[in-house]
């Protein structure tokens, strides 16, 4: 793995915006192209096999927790855990996820497992193949996401309800919006009817228990770019038990267990010693280089990073009441100032390509940039 730095594109803001990318840029560039990262086959083919294998612990690791009803080490109430049995048992689709991963030194390590609101999709799977175009198209990429998301809403279409698949996330948010876009327009690519409904405007009726959209037409299927936790804090959100449609949610509840940062403990006590694990625990024990992490955070929030027990980099932000995890540190690698987290997604259960997200600290927060990358032949 080798980063280089290189000349962006002529009027490259106008490539990127072509494709829909509107979000290249806010106060700071999160797109970049002044560098890529370039990676042998064999580093590529071990990501995929570490995907692989992650992806089905992972799976292990929810029976697991169904099984021994540990869902107290979740923050996961009561009343929503005969549904998310429910939507497990039944096997409610899934269409993706996204891995988190610390490459280094010939070694690969879990940091996380983004896997109900996955985002940088769009930019792994659109951009940074069309800039791989321009730059070298002789070269490849770990980067088979549009394919496979196609390809995998063609198979789900058969699990889902009859008639509509509606798309949702919530207003004002233009990455949101954007992968959500992109997530549907897969979905019309495989055949399927589809409508976008912000999360703000679905509608529920309380005769007829039922959700709404505008246009008074009944959710049946929905994906939402919009976090379990964040419908269980609202009072709207326990509709979904009295739901008379019995409507798809995806990703579906049970992605609530692998979405949620106590699932990392419980896959080191299953899986002691594998080497894709950093061990992980619900106190810091006799850890002294460790992160402090909150169950629920998103985009590096309430980070503690402690090396020989002393706090070295600390992150601000809202999460935490809802407990924390200690996972053992390994450091990203550092490229001129640069540490690099590689996003390897699941599409269809299987390994689909990879985006990288780096920032200018250990920890990769909002502030990060998405780097495209290729294969040395």
């Amino acid at each position: 793995m080798k980063r280089s730095s290189i000349q962006p594109r002529n009027n490259w803001q106008a490539a990127v915006e072509n494709l829909g990318f509107g979000f290249h840029t806010t106060d700071i560039p999160y797109w970049d192209e002044t560098a890529y990262y370039s990676f042998e086959m064999e580093e590529i083919s071990a990501i995929e096999k570490a995907t692989s294998e992650l992806w089905t612990m992972c799976l292990n690791a929810v029976q697991h927790v169904i099984d021994n009803r540990l869902y107290e080490s979740f923050a996961i109430p009561q009343w929503m855990i005969p549904y998310i049995e429910h939507t497990w048992n039944e096997d409610h689709p899934s269409i993706y996820g996204r891995f988190d991963l610390c490459c280094k030194e010939g070694q690969i390590k879990l940091l996380e497992f983004n896997a109900d609101t996955p985002t940088s999709l769009f930019e792994a799977g659109i951009v940074q193949w069309f800039w791989l175009k321009d730059f070298d198209n002789d070269k490849d990429q770990f980067n088979s996401i549009h394919e496979k998301l196609i390809n995998y809403w063609k198979y789900l279409k058969a699990y889902l309800h009859p008639g509509t698949l509606h798309f949702s996330c919530i207003k004002e948010t233009l990455e949101d919006l954007t992968n959500t876009e992109y997530l549907r327009d897969c979905a019309l690519q495989a055949g399927l009817d589809t409508k976008l409904i912000f999360i703000d405007d679905i509608g529920w009726d309380e005769e007829r228990k039922e959700f709404l959209d505008m246009e008074d037409e009944p959710i049946k299927n929905i994906f939402k770019l919009y976090p379990w936790e964040w419908l269980l804090g609202d009072d709207f959100g326990q509709n979904i038990l009295q739901d008379s449609n019995r409507a798809f949610w995806i990703e579906p509840a049970w992605k609530m267990i692998l979405s949620n940062k106590a699932i990392l403990p419980i896959l080191w006590k299953l899986y002691p010693d594998n080497p894709y694990l950093l061990p992980a625990y619900f106190s810091p024990g006799k850890l002294t280089n460790y992160v402090k992490k909150p169950i629920l955070s998103r985009e590096g929030a309430n980070i503690n990073l402690i090396r020989n027990s002393d706090l070295v980099q600390h992150t601000e932000g809202v999460y935490g009441k809802e407990g924390y995890i200690f996972q053992q540190l390994f450091e990203l690698p550092e490229f001129d100032g640069a540490y690099p987290v590689i996003g390897s997604w699941v599409i269809g259960q299987e390994p689909a390509g990879i985006g990288i997200r780096e920032a200018n600290t250990l920890i990769t927060n909002n502030t990060s940039r998405f780097v495209p990358h290729l294969i040395e032949r």
